[in-house]
């Protein structure tokens, strides 16, 4: 009877499971079919339109990936924690296309909605926007108050405006990570951290309250030399000096005042927008620019992701009877085995790599990096496929984006050439490891470990505690996985030993410094890269192929049933920045969380099996 029991409740629950998921399948075939039906009309693109460049989210250079499932049901019931991301790519052929499109007249920067973005992708963009201008082609920006990321943009249009109650927020650079020193003595954990390299500031949250004297000289110089090459760029095209830049509160005070703070009025007075404009004002200059559509209601316009969609309706995909320049994106923190998009797997990473290798059509590889870094052992992977494609013949460039330190540099090391953005953050060349052990945790709350073993090698754990002899093996494996790392620098870049050293202990440098010592070849951009790739390839006629992860069965049904186009919309779902961001509390709670989150990934998140990695935390900078 008791067996009988059992078994019932076991079918009753094997019925309900299967009646859920018919439901849901069920589900999500009338939510298809709706949408097919609902469908509206391919968007045209009237004459004299204008390109609304309505940005939402941050720039990207890989999407992060978001299951099918979870994106299907975040678009029915309105969950708002799906990535809002756009990739600079798509962008910058957007805005290039426009500009040979006869029926696009001009572009409107709508970019209130878009998030921070490194310089590096900033560049990318305005690049497009002086492309689309060189086409006789008018840009206009408007918002009722602009970020630094926002405004940097913005700068490059012919005009500027702004809501007379707005306002603009450009502070510079600036890295202040959370320090927990007390907090896990208090808690009474006990830290085990080894490291190389005086600037190897990764683990300081966990041992100081405060930025060492180090970190603090290794972080200002390459903050300033990024905010110099952000005010230059700024100044240049607003044609106003450097010295327009508010750096010190006494100054800023006092510009304020000069206007009886009225933010509006200081962006008029010091040159920072053209004229100042409610939303309808504005509307009105562009419809008597285009004229009007929809019955009157609106200027010509069509927005971002529609003309995107227009124009990339007949993609079927990369030629395979055309060789290639591979594209092989490293976008995210580096851990070992297999990731999807939006972090970098070891083993997933290296399967991208030795898909192109493997692909006769493919004749030169560029490996574009944005990433701080992670598992030693997982970029040494990775490492090896770029050395395995270099064996067969294929040339490798390695493309730095907005970081590429630490690890991010170790994946590069091994390629033929390094190109980097002026404005990448790169170097970091450094190792550490960290246990976080609980032994007195666990004692002040009476909880014990005790027991046998067979060796000496087994007593130690989280609960234990570390024996300092195991503590002493693992520092030696971290001193020997620097010389790994510096070796492997000093082979790829027939450079010394010794000066590899001396820019490296850890230490992070914009790349226009790295260039100086070596550790780049080129300064330019992902597009440079990629022609520099075809050339030592020798190709005249090629196409570009990015080498995506091939997708399950699961998330291909998904896709067949919504459509690429329906996927690429459900995964534009997420969380519009609320009002602008202007609350000091608001940015301070962001940092917090985000500090919080990136010490926990530390050490919850990676899983390199000798617990030795190279990453750099500060590398990470704030509006």
């Amino acid at each position: 009877m008791i067996g009988k029991f059992f078994l019932g409740i076991w079918h009753a629950l094997n019925f309900s499971r299967r009646l859920v998921l018919n439901i849901l399948f069920f589900f999500l075939i009338i939510a298809a079919a709706i949408g097919i039906f609902s469908a509206e009309e391919q968007p045209q693109v009237a004459q004299d339109s204008i390109l609304r460049l309505n940005l939402s989210g941050k720039l990207v250079e890989q999407l992060t990936y978001v299951d099918p499932i979870d994106a299907a049901m975040g678009d029915v019931f309105g969950k708002q924690d799906l990535p809002k991301e756009m990739l600079v790519d798509d962008v910058v052929n957007t805005i290039n296309t426009a500009a040979r499109d006869p029926r696009i007249k001009a572009l409107y920067l709508d970019l209130r909605h878009m998030h921070y973005a490194h310089l590096d992708k900033l560049r990318d963009v305005a690049g497009a926007i002086e492309s689309f201008k060189e086409a006789d082609k008018k840009v206009f920006a408007h918002s009722p108050y602009f970020s630094q990321s926002q405004y940097y943009l913005a700068a490059h249009a012919d005009e500027i405006s702004m809501h007379p109650y707005g306002g603009i927020n450009i502070s510079g650079y600036g890295s202040y990570p959370m320090y927990f020193k007390d907090a896990l003595e208090k808690l009474k954990v006990t830290q085990h951290i080894f490291r190389v390299g005086t600037y190897k500031s990764a683990v300081e949250p966990f041992i100081r309250n405060d930025m060492s004297p180090a970190a603090k000289e290794a972080n200002q110089l390459w903050l300033d030399a990024l905010w110099t090459q952000y005010k230059q760029d700024v100044a240049s095209k607003r044609g106003f000096e450097l010295t327009n830049f508010d750096e010190t509160l006494t100054q800023y005070v006092e510009k304020m005042a000069s206007v009886t703070g009225d933010s509006g009025q200081f962006a008029i007075k010091y040159g920072w927008v053209d004229t100042l404009a409610t939303d309808q004002e504005f509307n009105q200059k562009m419809i008597d620019l285009v004229g009007t559509q929809d019955e009157g209601k609106r200027y010509k316009q069509i927005a971002f992701e529609d003309y995107y969609a227009t124009i990339n309706a007949l993609d079927f995909g990369p030629n395979p009877f055309v060789e290639k320049v591979a594209v092989v994106v490293a976008k995210g923190t580096i851990v070992d085995g297999k990731r999807k998009a939006g972090m970098i797997g070891g083993d997933s990473t290296a399967a991208l790599l030795r898909k192109a290798r493997l692909d006769d059509k493919v004749k030169a590889v560029v490996l574009r990096i944005d990433s701080g870094g992670g598992s030693m052992f997982a970029s040494e992977v990775i490492r090896n496929e770029v050395l395995a494609i270099k064996a067969v013949g294929k040339p490798v460039i390695a493309s730095m984006g907005s970081v590429a330190a630490s690890g991010g540099y170790w994946i590069a090391a091994s390629a033929n050439e390094i190109w980097a953005s002026p404005s990448t953050i790169t170097g970091s060349i450094g190792v550490f490891g960290t246990i976080l052990t609980f032994e007195n945790s666990l004692k002040e709350l009476g909880v014990y470990s005790d027991g046998v073993a067979t060796t000496e090698l087994k007593s130690s754990s989280l609960s234990r505690g570390l024996d300092p002899k195991f503590a002493h093996v693992l520092q030696m494996g971290v001193e020997d996985a620097y010389q790994k790392f510096i070796s492997v620098i000093a082979d790829s870049r027939n450079l010394a030993p010794s000066d590899v050293d001396n820019v490296a202990q850890g230490r992070v440098w914009l790349a226009t410094q790295a260039h100086e010592f070596g550790l780049i070849d080129e300064l330019g951009t992902k597009q440079q890269a990629i022609e520099a790739a075809a050339k030592m390839a020798n190709l005249e006629h090629y196409e570009v192929y990015t080498v995506e992860q091939t997708l399950s069965e699961k998330e291909q049904l998904i896709q067949d049933i919504f459509g690429s186009a329906t996927m690429q919309s459900l995964l534009a779902v997420a969380d519009e920045p609320k009002e602008p961001l202007n609350s000091v509390a608001h940015a301070g709670l962001n940092q917090l969380f985000q500090q919080v989150q990136q010490s926990a990934a530390m050490i919850t998140q990676f899983n390199d099996p000798n617990n030795i990695y190279t990453l750099c935390t500060t590398c990470v900078v704030g509006e």
